[in-house]
């Protein structure tokens, strides 16, 4: 069991891709669900960060599909703990992307996952709770307790 308050910034991911051709629809768009991907693993890479301990994904909410990703685009993909709970973690992911020439950075999607904590046996372990620093931590913050409630009803 961890006391220690943590702070988002200590968990905190950032992780980037190349749209190769194999990610791609015969449109030579990034498939959904490749996106997905990757901004799970980020998700879980940040809860697991969080945590100091294995994290599942437990449910995805509020998936965001602004914008098409081309064959060839670098992906930039960004996942930050925005509340802890007993066991479990919400995380927002937001994710870029760039073109060449230009490498102008457009957003293209966002995405709140849920994950929780487990130890060596699957059992549901405690999280450190989460030291809130900025205005925008506190937003997420709230409303991940807003969303938390909603999902029980």
């Amino acid at each position: 069991m961890h006391s220690v308050n943590k702070k988002v910034a200590d968990s905190v991911t950032d992780v980037t891709y190349i749209v190769m051709p194999n990610h791609t629809n015969p449109l030579g768009y990034l498939r959904g669900g490749m996106l997905m991907e990757w901004m799970d693993i980020a998700a879980e890479i940040t809860a697991q960060k969080h945590g100091h301990c294995v994290a599942l994904t437990a449910s995805i909410d509020s998936v965001s599909f602004d914008g098409p990703i081309k064959s060839g685009d670098t992906v930039y993909i960004r996942a930050c703990i925005t509340r802890a709970f007993n066991t479990s973690m919400e995380i927002f992911v937001e994710a870029w992307a760039s073109s060449l020439p230009d490498m102008k950075m457009y957003k293209t999607n966002d995405a709140i996952f849920t994950f929780v904590a487990i130890n060596e046996s699957g059992k549901p372990v405690k999280v450190p709770s989460l030291e809130i620093v900025t205005d925008e931590e506190k937003k997420r913050y709230d409303a991940a307790l807003k969303r938390k409630e909603n999902r029980s009803k």
